[in-house]
């Protein structure tokens, strides 16, 4: 595993050299919040970590319900039973083993390793504007239909689960990239990805981290670039 640390985001990344895998602990000064929780063997090192820092974990938040973002939350919950666990109502369907679309949602079929063996369920369902300690919820569908992003209101700092990644080259969900296709392989809608990814965009965040790859900061003119190539790709 491997620690970087950005002021109070610290970002604990699995596999970093063959296929990163990344959640992210927000130090809120006297208590912590766990944003997704990689696989399931990842799950002792998670709780290392968090016992290291030595705050109680009080929120666990899940931008989106893939496996590789929610494997350990059964083993992290057992260990921090207090902890909220929070998502989108939309990805919550999810978990409980409903993939059928929302009247109004395109009929586009959900990918990727949604879970079937999660017990825990969350305990609060997360809008558009929500708070969570600093964080603030932005709604970033198109990976999943229930993706969520969090920003952080003390200093622009942005985790946006896996709307973007930057291994292989920064991209927008959806977007083919020779060294990280896995992303354009299991999400749901790269047209509703791409708007997602444009919002982003617009809230001018001063960090960009995500589930996978390397923190960016000052991303702004590599998110430029990442909305581009995606606007030339669903354009063909």
């Amino acid at each position: 595993m491997r620690m970087t640390k950005k002021g109070p985001v610290y970002q604990l990344t699995f596999f970093p050299l063959v296929l990163p895998i990344s959640c992210y602990i927000i130090d809120e000064e006297t208590e912590l919040t766990l944003i997704d929780t990689a696989l399931s063997f990842n799950a002792k090192q998670i709780l290392l970590a968090i016992r290291v820092m030595d705050k109680p974990l009080t929120q666990i938040v899940i931008t989106h319900a893939h496996m590789d973002h929610l494997g350990a939350l059964d083993a992290i919950k057992q260990e921090w039973p207090d902890a909220v666990v929070g998502m989108s109502s939309r990805d919550a369907r999810l978990l409980k083993g409903d993939s059928s679309a929302l009247p109004g949602e395109p009929d586009s079929p959900i990918k990727g390793g949604v879970p079937k063996n999660i017990e825990t369920q969350p305990e609060r369902m997360l809008d558009e504007g929500d708070l969570i300690g600093s964080l603030r919820v932005i709604t970033t569908p198109g990976h999943t239909p229930g993706s969520i992003s969090l920003f952080d209101t003390r200093n622009r700092y942005l985790i946006v689960g896996d709307a973007l990644h930057t291994h292989g080259g920064i991209a927008v969900s959806g977007t083919f990239k020779t060294l990280f296709p896995f992303s354009a392989w299991v999400t749901w809608n790269k047209k509703i990805a791409l708007t997602s990814a444009k919002k982003i965009k617009n809230l001018n965040p001063e960090m960009l981290a995500v589930g996978h790859g390397k923190i960016i900061m000052h991303p702004m003119k590599a998110l430029e670039v990442a909305i581009l190539e995606s606007e030339k790709k669903n354009d063909q």
